[in-house]
This record gives C-alpha cells, sequence and structure tokens, in this order.
C-alpha cells in the first residue's frame, strides 16, 4: 500500500535556497545536465539511486522544427529522428532498462508521448517496469481546439497526451495526494443546506458499507443501532461537534460535511485543468514541445518529497529541472542537444537565479554542465565527415548518410513550413514537402570564393531560396561574393563560423 502523506498543492513556492544545500547521496552528484545520448549517462550511474524519474521523449511522429528561442529570438530546428515505431520502440527500450535500473524500489517513472506510439510504449514499460507495477495512464489535455479535425477529416481532434504511470516495484513508495477545486456545479447542486452559522454543507453517509464483513463497527447511535464508518470514540467527538445529527424529515444519523472544510476533489486521472504553453506565455522559451511548469510540478508534488532526487534524461528546455529546484528536490538532467543544454543553463541561471559555477557547485548552491563536447581545437582535429555531422546537427539539419555523392549538400535543414505531404509507400510514415534548405561544411581555417561559387551552382540547380554554409573563417572575397549572389539572385547564402555556432551568436543571422 502506497506511503500517505500530507496534501499538497499542485503548484508550490520556492523553497529556502540553503535546504538544496543538503547532500541526498554519498553515491550521487545532483544539480547537474549532462549532454549525451542518455544510454551513456544513466551507465555512470549507480542502481536504485534516483527516487522520480519524468521522461518526456522525442515522439515517432518524423517531424521536424524550426523554431525560434528565448529573447534573442534565435532561431533553432529540432527534429523527431525515427523512421518508424519499430525504430522508435527498438531506441527506446535499453534507455529504459536503464532508467528502471537506476530508479529505487520506493520510486516512481512517468513516461510522456502522444498518440504515435503510447500503445507500443505501454506495452514495451509492462515488459521493463513490470505490469503490476502499472498505476495510471494518465490524459493530460494539452488543447481545446485542433486544427487537424477541421472540416473535411475523417477522425476527431486530437487533443491530449499520455502519461504512464509505474512505480519501482515496492508496494510503499511516495504518495501525496493532491486536490482539485471542486466544479462549480457540484458545489451548486451538492451542499445546498446552510446551517445557522451560514455556513454551506451537504448530509453524507455514515454507514459502514458491507456491515460485518468489513469489520465495520455496530453501535447505537442516537437512538439507531447500526454498522457505522467510525468508532464509537470518533462518532462521539463528531457529535460534540455538531456534525453528525439526524437530518429533518430523516430517521436515520448523517454527517455534515461543510464546504469550507472540503480539500477539494483528490486528483483524477484527466487533467483539464494544466493548457499548454502558447507563444504568448510568459514562460514560452519557443520549444516545439515544451511542457507547462504546472505540469510537471503536480507530478514532482504528487511522487516525490522535499531533497529527493529528480531525474529527466530527455530534458529538452528544462521544465523537469526548473520545477525540481522551485521544488527543493535534487536533480539531474541528460540531454543529447548541447543547444537544448546550454538552453537549460540559461533557464536555471534566469529563472532558479543558480550560479553556473563549479566551486559554488560543490558548496553545494550552485549547478553544472558536464560534457558539452566541442571547442574549436577539438574539432579542428576531428574526420572531415565527422566534423560535417557535427556542424548540421549543431544547426538542427539531417546530415547525408555518405560521404561520397552528395552533391555538394552535406545536410539539410526543413523549415516548419514543410508539412507532411503524403504517406512513404514502404515504411507507412509522413514524407515531407520539397521545403529545405542545403547545408554546406568545409573544416576550414578560410573559406574562399572558390567554395562559395560551387555553392552557389548547388542552390541554382536545387532552386533553393536559402543555404547555409559552416566554416572556421571566411576570406574577405567569399563573404563580397555572399552578398553580390544575394543582390542579383535574391537567394541568400547563410556564412556561419565555428565559434558563432558554439558561443551562440547565430541568432542575429538566423533570426
Amino acid at each position: 500500500m502506497a506511503r500517505k502523506r500530507a496534501a499538497t498543492k499542485p503548484t508550490a513556492k520556492r523553497a529556502p535556497a540553503r535546504a538544496a544545500a543538503r547532500r541526498p547521496s554519498s553515491l550521487l552528484d545532483t544539480r547537474i545536465v549532462y549532454c549525451g545520448d542518455c544510454l551513456d549517462q544513466l551507465a555512470k550511474l549507480p542502481d536504485g539511486c534516483v527516487d522520480l524519474i519524468y521522461i518526456d521523449p522525442p515522439f515517432n511522429s518524423n517531424r521536424n522544427y524550426e523554431v525560434f528561442w528565448g529573447e534573442t529570438k534565435e532561431k533553432r530546428a529540432f527534429e523527431d529522428r525515427h523512421a518508424s515505431t519499430q525504430a522508435y520502440i527498438d531506441y527506446m527500450r535499453p534507455r529504459c532498462v536503464e532508467l528502471a535500473r537506476v530508479l529505487k524500489k520506493t520510486g516512481s517513472f512517468y513516461y510522456h508521448c502522444d498518440w504515435h506510439a503510447s500503445h507500443y510504449v505501454k506495452v514495451m514499460l509492462d515488459q521493463i517496469m513490470g505490469e503490476n507495477n502499472f498505476q495510471n495512464e494518465i490524459v493530460w489535455k494539452r488543447s481545446t481546439a485542433h486544427s487537424d479535425a477541421r472540416q473535411g477529416s475523417k477522425h476527431y481532434g486530437r487533443l491530449h497526451d499520455v502519461l504512464l504511470f509505474y512505480t519501482g516495484g515496492s508496494r510503499v513508495f511516495t504518495w501525496n495526494h493532491i486536490y482539485t477545486p471542486l466544479d462549480p456545479a457540484y458545489v451548486q447542486s451538492h451542499y445546498r443546506r446552510m446551517d445557522e452559522h451560514g455556513r454551506r454543507f451537504m448530509w453524507d453517509n455514515l454507514t459502514g458499507p458491507g456491515g460485518a464483513a468489513k469489520g465495520n463497527p455496530y453501535y447505537e447511535v442516537l437512538g439507531v443501532r447500526n454498522y457505522w464508518r467510525y468508532s464509537r470514540e470518533r462518532m462521539e467527538q463528531l457529535i460534540k461537534e455538531g456534525k453528525v445529527a439526524i437530518p429533518p424529515k430523516g430517521r436515520t444519523p448523517r454527517l455534515k460535511r461543510y464546504l469550507d472544510e472540503s480539500k477539494g476533489l483528490p486528483l483524477q486521472s484527466v487533467w483539464d485543468d494544466l493548457p499548454p504553453i502558447n507563444s504568448q506565455a510568459k514562460e514560452s522559451l519557443g520549444y516545439p514541445t515544451q511542457k507547462p511548469l504546472a505540469l510537471l510540478e503536480r507530478i514532482i508534488n504528487a511522487s516525490s518529497n522535499r531533497n529527493d532526487i529528480v531525474l529527466d534524461a530527455f530534458c529538452g528546455c528544462g521544465t523537469a529541472l526548473v520545477a525540481a529546484q522551485n521544488l527543493d528536490r535534487q536533480w539531474i538532467g541528460i540531454d543529447i542537444s548541447p543547444t537544448a543544454c546550454r538552453v537549460m543553463a540559461k533557464r536555471l541561471r534566469d529563472v532558479c537565479k543558480l550560479r553556473e559555477d563549479e566551486d559554488l557547485w560543490r558548496a553545494g548552491r550552485g549547478f553544472v554542465v558536464r560534457d558539452l563536447p566541442w571547442t574549436e581545437e577539438k574539432l579542428r582535429q576531428m574526420p572531415p565527415f565527422e566534423f560535417e555531422n557535427w556542424a548540421v546537427i549543431a544547426l538542427g539539419g539531417i546530415p547525408n548518410k555518405t560521404q561520397v555523392g552528395d552533391m555538394g549538400i552535406d545536410g539539410r535543414i526543413f523549415p516548419v513550413a514543410a508539412a507532411p505531404k503524403r504517406r512513404g509507400a514502404d515504411t507507412g510514415e509522413l514524407e515531407f514537402m520539397d521545403h529545405w534548405y542545403p547545408i554546406q561544411v568545409k573544416q576550414k581555417d578560410k573559406v574562399g570564393r572558390p567554395d562559395i561559387d560551387a555553392f552557389e551552382a548547388v542552390m541554382t540547380r536545387e532552386d533553393r531560396t536559402k543555404g547555409f554554409f559552416v566554416s572556421f573563417d571566411y576570406t574577405d572575397g567569399a563573404l563580397r561574393e555572399i552578398d553580390a549572389f544575394f543582390r542579383k539572385s535574391g537567394k541568400a547564402i547563410i556564412a556561419l563560423t565555428v565559434h558563432e555556432i558554439l558561443e551562440e551568436e547565430i541568432a542575429r543571422k538566423l533570426a
């Protein structure tokens, strides 16, 4: 049976900073953002060390996003990379095995997914976590209306995400009751009566369901003998408080439940009271699948306690980390994207007022980002094809699979306007419209005019209005040619340096 704790509100205020200085485990460092594949990073953690895991991995929707980040309006591209449902499950299975390993027996696990693969994920998690450890399928209504149910479509509007909630194996796990406000219509229909002090109340049943078979006590109350819900001592106390009486026109004692003493409705498995992030929301970073802070605070409040360790292994823009920090939990974040790791670090600094500082972190007051992979010096030493892949992925593009025969294109960026137009005959997955930008990468100290001339030929041949070029630097002649090409053809070549990518200085060129 779950361990019951005091009720918590869905959203809590930030706890005192000094509380975060307590070290929860001698085996585990917290307040760290790890950059890398969670399969590799999780392998470094000991067994049974985490109290709560929440993940919101990329959905199996084969989409590509071009978005703006934060106040700088820095344009980024993110893609869900999986070609099929089977590929998605094959990718997630070993990672979920590792997550199950690091979860405490008393811990909780939440997997956030949408309609594309939630049923396949449930089967996978039953196998890994144990079907008896499945607690809930939570439905989060993330939208009030959706354009995919417009006139002419042949399906219902897809308005919700699914959160699959498992526990770690022990019958005793952390569970804090959360209550939501009573529906006004329910209050009006049930709390219709007023006492002499003007307090609203309703009459509730006191008889013990199941009688003697359920172990309910049998005794006399206000002249009526019956099986009751409460012990004789508790019943006498309620009578003394004026909360037990025989209603007018009634024959059996009943309980007065007062509206002002109600905690509300215990949280159910359909969450329709937490709106999604829109472009006007104060917390919006422009991340395409950003979840509201209140959603993560609800999960963390329900399934962890102060100073517990919260892990998000696909933490994106870091909402779970911010929620954990605000609620005085320890936390660990992992994401494969260096850009996402930098964005969440900025968010922790700006929103939580945490310092990104090694010395402060060792003293229990700051945080650190580990394993951010590249420096200019390191990138110069990489094999050319690996360098090309790094540059293309850093821009949010899709690199070519082959090293030869690329026709002058090292990768492609699909903007958000590249909506799916048909289903592939072989894979059954969505394909993109013919709307993409080429990326050319040169591992050179300075790209010259001949390199730009060759890329101009590619853009002309492919009839692209925009292209991206990445190198360490450019000659004056190359930059003049880029300007002349735009004035002559209207086609824009965005010349980016490695330094600009590493230092997040590309907003002015991409906005």
